[in-house]
């Protein structure tokens, strides 16, 4: 071959690999990954986000226990019909998935469309611009969730702040019979006619409930936070008389507490409670509504994503509703046994005393000692690893017997927001560090 030949084959082969590249970075460019935090021009065409999630750890930032059915949804649901749930993160993260659940269903859920997006400001139905996601499951935009069963999205690619409003929508075309939900969110959420799932405006959400329908888990894959604590609990937990809309239920300050703190375990916090809430009684159905603790735990605390520490708060509906548990032994028996759960799993467990209730119209002088009984159990060391002495925080000191005037909503069983932020600046973080103790 002469020289001149050679020149020529090799500006040849340089000629074609340049045009390979080109080609190779065109498909590149071109492919939409979802890896940015915005989204293309255009109305109701998000990018498809079920893109591979980022480095980080999967952990809960929001969630509520599914705690009956919701009435008068038993024929039709919510057919026809989006529904935009408005919850509040405890951790942000680069990527998103959520749990929809049907427990209390008793036909398959079609849900044929969801998206979520960070909401343009707080308690607004309206998405921010370029945040707007569709979600998949395994792939695919829609699924059907058996009764009795849940179903957990792909990763979705979008910047979640922390203490921060998220829009969930879910669309079902037909109708699906009984709507799992919880009912006491202390949060408005929105609902509109037809499939508005990805609209980023909130015009059409003319609807307001206070409910969450569906939804029972958001988690974020997060690079600044390590873990869940589950904090598992009834009324006061769920901050069934904290403002609405206001995110000041003691659990929201505590999440406060974990971000803020230099010395604070890094950790998401999700409330697992339910209103009416008792340790051993299960409410009436199959499922029960409103399980007792005993038959959630598992559900609740130990299937939450990246769980490290639970916090345990019930035993006071086990004595003042009907039947009136009046042996302490049994509450006691009871919270031992979740802590024995928790322990099986390696996860670190702090308790609570059980606050007063004197002034209620169901206090009897033979109720409150069962309730003193069981503060004393706890403060012993009995049942947890460590222990929060609500009681002591918010007890009237002239009148044990009585939540303080300030920090009582006005039922003489419920903190108010003052009570709450009480509650949650008496726990002690360092508490929540540390692996199990060994069986009490």
């Amino acid at each position: 071959m002469t020289k001149r030949h050679g020149y020529a084959l090799l500006a040849a082969v340089l000629a074609v690999i340049v045009v390979i590249s080109a080609a190779i970075y065109l498909g590149v460019s071109g492919t939409d990954d979802g890896s940015q935090d915005t989204i293309s021009a255009g109305p109701r065409t998000p990018r498809n986000s079920a893109a591979p999630a980022s480095s980080g750890t999967w952990v809960g930032s929001w969630s509520a226990s599914p705690a009956g059915y919701e009435p008068g949804t038993e024929r039709k649901g919510f057919a026809g019909r989006s529904i935009r749930n408005v919850v509040h993160t405890s951790v942000g993260g680069n990527s998103a998935r959520i749990t929809l659940s049907n427990l209390y269903g008793t036909t398959p859920l079609s849900i044929t469309h969801a998206s979520i997006a960070i909401a343009s400001t707080a308690n607004n139905p309206a998405a921010a611009v370029g945040t707007l996601r569709r979600l998949t499951f395994d792939g695919n935009t829609s699924v059907v969730i058996p009764p009795g069963g849940q179903v957990l999205s792909d990763a979705a690619r979008l910047r979640v702040p922390h203490d921060a409003d998220l829009l969930v929508t879910t669309y079902s075309p037909t109708p699906s019979g009984p709507v799992t939900y919880h009912p006491h969110a202390r949060q408005i959420s929105y609902v509109a006619e037809g499939d508005r799932t990805e609209d980023q405006g909130g015009e059409a959400y003319t609807e307001q409930s206070p409910y969450w329908r569906y939804l029972a888990a958001v988690d974020v894959l997060s690079n600044e936070s390590d873990g869940t604590v589950v904090v598992f609990g009834d009324s006061i937990t769920d901050g069934i008389s904290s403002t609405m809309g206001a995110n000041r239920r003691w659990t929201d300050v505590l999440a406060d507490r974990m971000r803020d703190e230099a010395d604070a375990p890094r950790y998401g916090v999700v409330n697992q409670g339910i209103s009416g809430n008792r340790i051993l009684s299960d409410g009436l159905g199959r499922p029960a509504i409103n399980p007792s603790g005993l038959s959630r735990f598992d559900r609740d605390v130990l299937d939450r994503s990246g769980v490290k520490a639970v916090v345990i708060a019930l035993g006071v509906n086990d004595i003042l509703r009907n039947p009136h548990q009046n042996n302490p032994d049994r509450i006691v028996d009871g919270l031992r046994e979740l802590t024995r759960q928790a322990h099986t799993r390696g996860l670190r467990v702090v308790g609570a005393t059980l606050m007063p209730f004197g002034g209620h119209r169901g206090y009897e002088p033979r109720l409150e000692a069962v309730r003193q009984a069981v503060n004393q159990r706890i403060r012993d060391g009995q049942v947890f690893d460590e222990y929060v002495d609500f009681d002591k925080a918010l007890r009237d000191g002239y009148d044990p017997r009585k939540l303080q005037s300030r920090y009582d909503s006005g039922d003489h069983l419920h903190p108010s927001d003052a009570g709450y932020r009480r509650m949650a600046e008496t726990f002690n973080l360092s508490h929540l560090k540390g692996s199990a103790a060994a069986e009490l």
